[in-house]
């Protein structure tokens, strides 16, 4: 059976987003049909949308999910119809080196659905981060589909999807903040606030929004920061490490990726401290550092793979410390829309205005 169903596809690169009608086959051995009840608009899809990821046009957008398993294929044991789900974008094998060294966050053989979604004329669809939701129903590879407690709404519980994943992992996973530590936080968009977020959960006592937009800057007092920098009008490092006791931080994340954010980073932090990278960059940048400061401020140069999550052991977690009132997922999302809003969401993303629109099916 084919189902027939309403998406938001990027045809061309820079072209506006379009409705189109996308057939959806039936799961397949491994594959899991799921209903798409919210997905929040990532800056992903709109790097999808700008050729900036690849050029394999059409594209189906979205990918921060959260939804209820209708069917799945032959083989499949992690989750049954009926099951609310938030879908992952990096389904592990178990079998890769890494999997097999217990590291299974860092998966060498993640996978995705078999099968193409395609538009009515056959065309294949590339789906954004191999999910492609914002559609009322997707095929994913079950593996991408991550269990979770239906009390938490879709419109929260799918932004664990991708961006607030990213930055909440990148303190508690990759940096290891606890208690007691200072962090600095550079860009406080989406991903950049659910570091400060995590940091504050961690048990951080003195942690810094660092950012050129003072409405970002507000979200990041909002949601655990003891103290802001506007980095159009101070010293970044300077002012760090001021508040810092002028030692700098313990951890410092880059959550822009650019050569002079990460460079203010290295030079931010604490003797032996530590850079999270979580930022992506793009192709053509390059950074230079002098090795000798590389090597005299010791400490750990980390990059942060998706948080350097573990979807099944992360969601249920995370989403079990937004129901007990400890961790406030709903304050990342700005406004509810529909599938036809994805453009102007887009556009808002753009101007600052949003830490995420998420499209309600």
């Amino acid at each position: 059976m084919v189902h027939e169903v309403r998406g938001v596809v990027a045809r061309s690169k820079n072209a506006p987003v379009s409705i189109e009608t996308v057939l959806v086959p039936d799961p397949g051995p491994g594959e899991a049909l799921v209903k798409v009840q919210a997905c929040g608009v990532c800056h992903t899809d709109l790097h999808y949308r700008e050729g900036g990821i690849n050029d394999d046009f059409p594209f189906l957008l979205g990918h921060e999910a959260a939804g209820v398993v209708e069917a799945v294929g032959a083989g499949v044991t992690e989750v049954a119809p009926g099951d609310y789900v938030v879908l992952n974008w990096r389904a592990v094998c178990g079998q890769c080196r890494a999997c097999r060294k217990g590291k299974p966050w860092y998966c060498f053989a993640t996978h995705n659905a078999k099968q193409k979604m395609t538009l009515a004329d056959g065309t294949p669809l590339s789906p954004a981060l191999g999910i492609g939701a914002f559609i009322e129903k997707t095929l994913v590879a079950a593996g991408q589909c991550t269990k979770v407690d239906p009390a938490a709404p879709p419109e929260v519980a799918g932004l664990l999807g991708c961006g607030v994943m990213a930055g909440l992992g990148a303190v508690l996973n990759t940096g290891a903040v606890t208690r007691g530590d200072t962090v600095a936080v550079i860009g406080c968009g989406g991903v950049g606030n659910a570091a400060i977020a995590g940091a504050r959960l961690a048990g951080a006592t003195t942690i810094i929004g660092v950012d050129l937009d003072d409405r970002k800057l507000a979200w990041a007092q909002q949601l655990g920061a003891t103290h802001t920098v506007n980095g159009g009008q101070a010293d970044v490092v300077e002012a760090i490490r001021e508040l810092t006791g002028g030692f700098g931080a313990d951890v410092v994340v880059d959550a822009v990726g650019r050569p002079e954010t990460y460079r203010q980073a290295f030079y931010a932090r604490d003797l032996a401290g530590t850079v999270v990278l979580v930022g992506v960059p793009t192709p053509e940048m390059q950074l230079e550092l002098p090795l000798l400061d590389v090597f005299g401020r010791g400490g750990a140069l980390k990059s942060s793979w998706y948080g350097d999550c573990l979807p099944s052991r992360d969601f249920p977690t995370l989403l079990a410390l937004y129901l007990q009132g400890r961790l406030d997922l709903a304050a990342f999302v700005s406004e509810k829309i529909g599938l036809d809003d994805v453009e102007e969401a887009f556009a808002k993303m753009g101007r600052g205005e949003v830490l995420r629109s998420v499209v309600m099916l």
